[in-house]
């Protein structure tokens, strides 16, 4: 029997936001811009890479924040409720998942990292994700560049030399 496997990445909002100098810069006068900013960028990953991003911001300290889930395009954005840590969100849904499915989970909290590992996924630090972020840009501009080449034109004339060249040209006039 094939399993349907699936993979994931799923980031502590927050966490990452705090972790990355330009997103915590933003987030000290703007954090809906910061949010949407990594929301932007977890998007483009999931998009390339096939994985479903999931990316979870706590409202802990948020009084009678109710919890509420976004579907965006290749991502779900998850807003947890009152009382609610991103981390424990993440625990019980990692839990929901199939022992097979591949589950990455982007944070730099130790203490979720050990919970993450001993629930069967895969924990990285937010310099790894930056670092898998950059190679995942890279390889989709590699990608990019290699369909544009073959788009295009692909001439004999461009492969011969000029003297071959000059004896097809003489031939072509000839008749």
């Amino acid at each position: 029997m094939r399993r349907n496997i699936k993979s994931y990445l799923i980031v502590d909002g927050y966490n990452i936001i705090n972790a990355w100098d330009e997103l915590k810069e933003i987030s000290k006068t703007d954090l809906e811009c910061a949010r949407e900013k990594l929301i932007d960028i977890i998007i483009e990953y999931a998009e390339f890479t096939g994985r479903i991003g999931i990316i979870v911001f706590d409202a802990y300290n948020i009084k009678n924040s109710k919890e509420s889930v976004e579907d965006r395009k290749y991502i779900t954005v998850v807003y947890t409720k009152e009382h609610q840590t991103a981390d424990t969100y993440i625990e019980k849904f990692i839990t929901s998942l199939s022992k097979y499915d591949d589950v990455k989970v982007a944070t730099n909290d130790y203490a979720e990292q050990q919970i993450v590992l001993g629930k069967g996924a895969t924990r990285i630090s937010s310099r790894e994700l930056k670092l898998d972020l950059e190679n995942t840009k890279n390889r989709m501009k590699e990608k990019n560049s290699s369909e544009q080449k073959k788009i295009q034109r692909n001439c004999l004339e461009d492969r011969l030399d000029k003297e071959t060249l000059s004896k097809l040209e003489n031939i072509r006039r000839m008749h």
